[in-house]
């Protein structure tokens, strides 16, 4: 799969998430198995650029190409010029985001909120198209399904940015309404891909090697975008890849790996934010690897009494040393709010098919 002139490794993308998926967290993604991944949000307010939040969502210091940057704002002249200022730091392409649903994004007008109005929707995506053009950026669109259950609009908004000239437009299978709750529905998403001659890519509730098969099948969908499902389990990306791939399951990740790939995250965690920030803002990634393991949530509220990263790393390690006396392997498993999404997908191909 190509973006404009950047081929992926494969069609296995690493969702954007703001205070999830900073440099850290893609770079392990992509080791482990994610073919193109795409950073957090960068605001297009200028006086903002030079905070050390944005420092940090701007910095691609060492990080495998194509570097992908997604910018989000409702004026389309600022989001032109916030479209440059990432082209002169290191990004190859620029993510328009439609797609955020966090009330203090909506209540701004910004990400999902713009689908309410696809006038300036389509303003932002030709000026920043325009903008990325003289540099040969490729320019990506990130919606939902709509607004509303009753306003979705995705295929009219997906239509018209390719017209405008975006090389790819990823859905997710969730109105702003909805933000997380309830199930991701695909014919929306296949809908969009029937109509559109650019890749298309699917999201939402893409949580185990099945569900990216059968969500790939039902929406025709060129790449599948994973989110939530990564949070403390990067490996997924190399199992839902293996699987494509023979139609078999890799064996669950060794304890003393998992142990290896979770101190190493967070030494590379460390050192873009410091001591202070970044022994806080790791307890969120911590808590993710060790939800689901024995003793996980008291080690939990253990750790986050910690403020110091030495005193972090040591007690990480010793959780998983003492796991790795009781288990070799970190067993993967679907929790049932995503058994019971792969459950109403199924519901949806039953529906088609008796309809045929």
């Amino acid at each position: 799969m190509n973006i404009g002139p950047y081929a992926l490794a494969n069609n296995l993308f690493v969702a954007p998430m703001a205070g999830v998926t900073d440099r850290p967290f893609r770079t392990l993604c992509k080791k482990l198995g994610a073919g193109y991944a795409v950073s957090e949000m960068v605001t297009s307010r200028r006086d903002l650029w030079d905070t050390l939040k944005t420092s940090r969502r701007a910095n691609h210091d060492g990080e495998a190409e194509p570097i992908a940057v997604q910018i989000a704002g409702t004026d389309a002249y600022m989001m032109a010029e916030a479209a440059a200022y990432n082209v002169d730091r290191g990004a190859q392409i620029i993510d328009i985001n439609m797609g955020c649903p966090a009330k203090k994004v909506c209540n701004k007008w910004a990400g999902s909120a713009l689908m309410q109005d696809e006038t300036l929707a389509l303003q932002i995506v030709e000026a920043v198209v325009a903008a990325c053009a003289p540099h040969n950026v490729p320019v990506t669109l990130k919606i939902r399904t709509g607004w509303a259950q009753s306003h979705k609009n995705a295929l009219t908004i997906a239509r018209a940015a390719e017209s405008a000239g975006v090389q790819m437009v990823a859905v997710h299978g969730r109105t702003r309404e909805q933000g997380y709750k309830g199930f991701s529905e695909y014919d929306t998403i296949a809908a969009v891909k029937a109509a559109l001659r650019i890749p298309v890519v699917a999201n939402g509730d893409i949580s185990s090697p099945e569900k990216a098969r059968d969500v790939l099948a039902y929406t025709g969908a060129d790449a599948v975008m994973i989110g939530r499902a990564a949070q403390g389990r990067p490996w997924i990306f190399r199992e839902v890849a293996y699987f494509l791939a023979t139609g078999a399951h890799l064996a669950p990740p060794l304890v003393v790996d998992v142990k290896r790939l979770l101190l190493d995250h967070l030494l590379d965690h460390y050192a873009l934010y410091g001591e202070f920030t970044g022994v806080r803002t790791a307890r969120k990634h911590i808590a993710w690897y060790v939800k689901t393991l024995p003793g996980g949530e008291a080690f939990r509220a253990q750790m986050n009494l910690l403020d110091d990263c030495e005193a972090q790393l040591r007690s990480v390690g010793n959780f998983f040393e003492g796991l790795g006396e009781r288990m070799d392997r970190i067993s993967s498993s679907a929790g049932s709010e995503n058994e019971q999404a792969q459950a109403q997908m199924n519901t949806h191909k039953n529906q088609e098919e008796a309809a045929a």
